[in-house]
């Protein structure tokens, strides 16, 4: 803080009172109430201020959420408590995620370049090591999205043409549940920084799509107009995403039947899009005789030929993946390859790089590959993970399902898997698989003698208070242990791959030159 300004601020006596705070005859200044004052746009009308050219989101700080520098770390975090309301499906799994949320002055190294490790290939041979990475190779990468990207930059600027995400929708009845500090803001906070790096992938000619649905649509509206630029706002798409006549509702309300897509280019005088054009042979013979050729987009709402628009999410679902897996097991929420199909030809050519850092089952990769595109996804839930990975494995062997007959796919490409290699993610994993409070007082114990953990901690605190610990609640032991860790490491860094307490195999360092071009 500026010591002319405070002098200023203090020998008025009007705004001393207004933004000091007397506690116990110590002066307090209200940063927030300051930053407030001379952002407001009737303090300093012709300034950059709240209201002039935006909405400006804020958080429960008042804060811009544009200009805030926190990081929302979300990883999986295991409970056994199920919810009401929940599906068979959902009651089958453990996973839910654990969101925590970093201050700049907390962040050092977590976004720094990551090591990647388990490196494995996939062909239609099978499996095979491999320990470099060509511009060629499709990849599928384990762990948090958020590293992951920021892992990416140096390789992968400016080289994205297309990037199709499909993120968790804060609704509290998602698939997969958050703690109750994932609010509005912390889900804005938690996509901001993702978007901010994924921005910085795209090529110029490059183009985002986001699929969201009610509950954050018109927040995440704003916050993207704030990111990619309210000039580069191209369109936004709604998917039906199932028939009325199939859905039971409890609710005396109007049925929701769609999802909100929101397509950003990264320049709006870069950005190209393939037309896709319905020939006049393909209406029936009734229509209308003058009718030609019609770009598909305008007849996706009123022509029995707009595909896109007849196909539920959860038919397709149960029609083809499980179809793949053999398995009755279904990730609800899937997309259908058609719809992704379009989205992938309207932006790219074959050979363009696509990228989708929400994974999820495989859709946007097994479109791509499909259709000769190049592709990198990140995941880091292991049943996701399993369930892509198969699924992928099944459409390099010549899949039927989906978009195959109509692409004439029989089967071909190749994809690398790699995860970033753990280090306090490994803490993590034992917090999540702990089934028991001794497991989770064993644990205490050994994270106390950890160097890894985080800054503002003592560690002789944490021996001190060991039976206040053990008092917790079960759910709070685990949260109060993952606190604990340094959240910076996680994983390895790339600048420490030559340290030998990390034991980075010789395969694994090839690999990681490769792909950092070191």
């Amino acid at each position: 803080m500026n010591k002319e300004l405070l002098h200023i601020l203090l020998s008025n006596p009007k705004l001393k009172n207004h933004f000091f705070t007397d506690v116990d005859g110590v002066l307090v200044f209200d940063k927030n109430k300051f930053t407030w004052t001379i952002e407001n746009k009737e303090f300093l009308p012709d300034s950059y201020t709240r209201f002039k050219q935006k909405i400006g989101l804020i958080d429960s700080n008042e804060r811009f959420i544009s200009s805030n520098n926190d990081v929302v770390l979300s990883f999986p975090y295991k409970d056994c408590v199920l919810e009401g309301g929940q599906t068979k499906e959902d009651q089958k799994r453990s996973e839910i995620f654990f969101n925590e949320t970093l201050a700049p002055e907390d962040v050092d190294c977590l976004l720094a370049p990551k090591v990647f490790t388990n490196i494995k290939k996939y062909t239609k041979a099978g499996e095979e090591k491999v320990s470099s990475i060509s511009e060629n190779d499709n990849l599928m990468i384990k762990g948090n999205n958020l590293l992951i990207l920021s892992s990416m930059l140096k390789k992968y600027s400016g080289k994205v043409k297309l990037i199709y995400i499909d993120p968790p929708y804060n609704t509290g009845s998602d698939d997969f549940r958050y703690n109750d500090s994932f609010n509005h803001s912390t889900w804005l906070t938690f996509m901001k920084t993702r978007l901010e790096l994924c921005k910085k992938l795209l090529s110029k000619e490059g183009a985002i799509y986001i699929q969201v649905d009610y509950h954050e649509s018109h927040y995440l509206k704003v916050l993207c107009d704030e990111i990619f630029g309210v000039e580069n706002f191209q369109r936004e798409i709604i998917w039906r995403i199932g028939w009325l006549s199939g859905y039971k509702t409890k609710e005396n309300n109007w049925i929701r039947n769609h999802d909100t897509i929101l397509y950003y280019s990264k320049s709006n005088q870069e950005v190209k899009f393939n037309k896709k054009y319905i020939d006049k042979k393909d209406f029936k013979e009734n229509a209308d005789s003058s009718v030609e050729r019609y770009p598909i987009e305008d007849v996706w709402n009123s022509s029995e030929y707009d595909v896109l628009n007849s196909i539920a999410i959860t038919s397709f679902a149960k029609e083809t993946v499980s179809k793949q897996l053999n398995s009755d097991d279904v990730v609800k929420g899937q997309k259908s390859e058609k719809l992704i199909k379009r989205i992938v030809e309207a932006h790219t050519e074959p050979n363009d790089l696509v990228l989708d850092f929400f994974g999820g089952s495989g859709t946007t990769a097994a479109v791509c590959m499909k259709l000769n595109r190049k592709f990198i996804v990140c995941e880091q839930l292991d049943v996701q993970l399993d369930i892509m990975s198969r699924r992928l494995r099944n459409v390099i062997q010549g899949d039927g399902c989906g978009i195959s007959n109509s692409v004439n796919w029989t089967g071909g490409g190749s994809f690398v898997y790699c995860e970033l290699k753990d280090l306090n993610q490994t803490y993590i994993k034992q917090i999540q698989n702990a089934g028991s409070d001794p497991q989770l007082i064993e644990l205490y114990n050994k994270i106390s003698k950890s160097k890894f953990i985080n800054s503002k901690v003592k560690p002789s605190n944490i021996e001190r208070n060991v039976s206040d610990f053990e008092s917790l609640s079960t759910e709070s032991k685990r949260k109060l242990l993952i606190q604990l860790l340094d959240l910076n490491m996680l994983y390895v860094n790339y600048s420490d791959i030559d340290d030998e307490e990390y034991k980075v195999s010789d395969g694994d360092k090839s690999f990681n030159r490769s792909f950092y071009g070191d």
